[in-house]
């Protein structure tokens, strides 16, 4: 099997010489650079498994970047994040990062994310005339991968698509956060991750559900959420 391709866009020098260092002692492939722009042409010009993206960078802010590149990179993107810094992790996780992961970080902590990250295989593409899902305006069609609202489509990242399926395949049931993390992170929920709720937001967002006093997807208080049925 071959290594994954990492790169890592990162200017604080002697942080990003300690990760590449671990990275590669962990088997991965690394590249290493500085700023945004050419960050970003990286990305566009070669195959990476994953991207590790600080949030600031010379050049090209990395939200930008990842704004800019998440359409059309097919690659996992993590954003590097400042400790504790909630904006940061919601901008990444609105823009369509995948994960994000707050800096300074710990090696091991690192390669059990990325692990974690990489264990996750795409999701299996489903046979051709898969059932669509239709829940009043909203239509998932499964096979195409494509979520249309009111017959217009909507775009989603991937991230927020699986996790719309996930909730709609289970319609009419509670779903915990700890499920969700470990059907589509494979990770468990440690009370902290605002990764799902924030992909929970922009959902709702997109599909024209009442954030103050949403109608579809329903936040459950203690319990997780629900994809209401009609």
């Amino acid at each position: 099997m071959n290594s994954p391709r990492l790169l890592l866009i990162e200017d604080d020098e002697r942080l990003a010489t300690l990760m590449a260092e671990a990275l590669a002692k962990a088997g991965y492939q690394v590249r290493v650079c500085g700023d945004g722009l050419d960050g970003e042409a990286l990305m566009r010009a070669e195959n990476y498994d994953v991207v590790l993206l600080d949030g600031h960078l010379p050049g090209k802010d990395g939200f930008d970047v990842l704004r800019d590149v998440r359409r059309d990179f097919a690659g996992r993107i993590v954003m590097l994040t400042a400790r504790d810094d909630d904006i940061d992790q919601v901008l990444g996780l609105e823009g369509g990062a995948d994960d994000y992961i707050t800096k300074p970080v710990a090696p091991r902590v690192l390669l059990a994310r990325l692990k974690a990250l990489l264990r996750r295989d795409p999701p299996a593409e489903p046979p051709a005339g898969a059932e669509e899902l239709r829940f009043g305006s909203l239509l998932l069609r499964p096979a195409a991968r494509e979520l249309r609202v009111q017959g217009e489509p909507v775009e989603l990242t991937t991230a927020e698509y699986d996790l719309l399926l996930f909730l709609a395949q289970r319609a009419g049931q509670v779903v915990s956060r700890d499920d969700i993390m470990q059907a589509l992170r494979g990770l468990e929920f440690d009370g902290l991750d605002r990764a799902i709720d924030a992909r929970i937001s922009r959902l709702r967002k997109k599909i024209g559900d009442d954030a103050q006093s949403p109608s579809r997807i329903k936040t459950v208080r203690g319990q997780g959420y629900l994809f209401a049925l009609d």
